[in-house]
């Protein structure tokens, strides 16, 4: 399935993600303002209706754009290759980030995305795992990173449904559907002690993914309308109860910001041209996750160190200089050549396709 539009996709994705929390940060933060975040909210807030700071916006792009990109590999790859893959994509360049996150704060250079001032040795370690999010209170060295837990947690669920991937496809997402619910149900009336808070957010956040899973399966004709139609309500469900409980963060748009993103997704992906395919989208989309991971990293001490010399629009590009260079270094230093060395040595090479089909034929969906 041939997609060009994806990189125009992340490109809006990764400047939707650097708004957002240039907004936050100016607004919530400072106090002040800038003039593109008035032009950003007359059009794109009061016109448009998306949440305030376009907050959710790129981080449900990069999750529809997953569900929609990885559940083929999940289907046609045998557990171990794609997990794997997925691993040596992700795992590497992320631990070096929590890696430098850690050390700036106790360095002094930069606080932590929690309430806490500092983090102890246990809470570091836990950090490479992603296990402080899941303290209670929260403990977050690298606040972006919340949203590993949601792909690590589709790439599991896709393996241990794979069965139900390659012979009943709908099913995956309806029944996951059904989880999130009774996760949030869960977290909503145990009492608090036996509550684990980060689930819901999780759980709010997968019916994202499930849109672009259900997107891969309506172009791929793997399942009927009305088996689409179910499964699609089955996601709105969830983003109700999760909208109606307050379980997200930053407002009530949630579904109709949602329900742009799965949009543009769809009408944006195929789009093809010169400029789908040039270099500016090519270079922002494949270093959209170095971007994701460094870019708060980096913003407030690049701003705050310049804005009284350059002024706030000026501050700002400063920053989206220094977040190009270490999202190239974290890119081509880390993230590169250790898929590659991951994938060299973990990796098993891939079967011919004519033995393929003879050892192992896809069965053909039937729902």
């Amino acid at each position: 399935m041939d997609l060009p539009g994806v990189n125009l996709l992340r490109t809006i994705a990764v400047l939707a993600v650097l708004y957002s929390h240039i907004s936050f940060y100016l607004i919530d933060d400072l106090g002040t303002g800038w003039w593109v975040i008035d032009v950003v909210y007359r059009v794109l807030v009061e016109g448009a209706g998306l949440n305030q700071h376009l907050s959710f916006l790129g981080v449900a792009m990069f999750m529809t754009l997953t569900g929609l990109l990885i559940t083929r590999s999940a289907i046609r790859d045998e557990p171990r290759r794609f997990l794997v893959a997925r691993s040596a994509r992700l795992i590497p360049a992320f631990w070096v980030a929590i890696l430098v996150a850690i050390l700036l704060v106790r360095l002094g250079v930069n606080g932590m995305f929690s309430g806490q001032t500092g983090v102890s040795d246990v809470e570091a370690v836990l950090s490479f795992f992603l296990g402080g999010f899941f303290l209670k209170p929260e403990v977050a060295v690298l606040g972006v990173t919340w949203t590993l837990a949601v792909q690590i947690t589709f790439y599991l669920y896709c393996v241990a449904a794979r069965p139900l991937l390659r012979t009943r496809p709908v099913v995956v997402p309806v029944l996951g559907a059904v989880v999130c619910m009774l996760v949030l149900l869960y977290n909503l009336y145990l009492p608090e002690p036996y509550t684990v808070p980060f689930l819901s957010k999780v759980a709010a956040t997968m019916p994202t993914v499930f849109l672009g899973q259900i997107v891969y399966l309506g172009w791929a004709r793997a399942t009927s309308r009305r088996w689409l139609i179910v499964a699609l309500l089955a996601q709105v469900q969830v983003i109700h109860l999760a909208t109606d409980y307050h379980v997200y963060w930053a407002g009530s748009r949630y579904l109709w910001t949602i329900v742009v993103v799965t949009a543009c997704v769809v009408l944006v992906s195929r789009i093809d041209g010169r400029f789908a395919r040039s270099r500016v989208l090519h270079w922002t989309a494949t270093r959209s996750y170095a971007i994701y991971l460094v870019h708060t990293l980096v913003l407030y001490r690049v701003y705050e160190n310049t804005v009284a010399h350059l002024g706030r629009t000026g501050a700002v590009l400063a920053f989206l200089v220094v977040c190009a260079a270490v999202s190239e270094l974290l890119y081509r230093g880390v993230e590169v050549p250790a898929a590659r060395w991951i994938s060299a040595r973990w990796l098993p090479p891939r079967p011919s396709p004519q033995v393929t089909a003879e050892a192992e034929p896809m069965e053909k969906p039937r729902a």
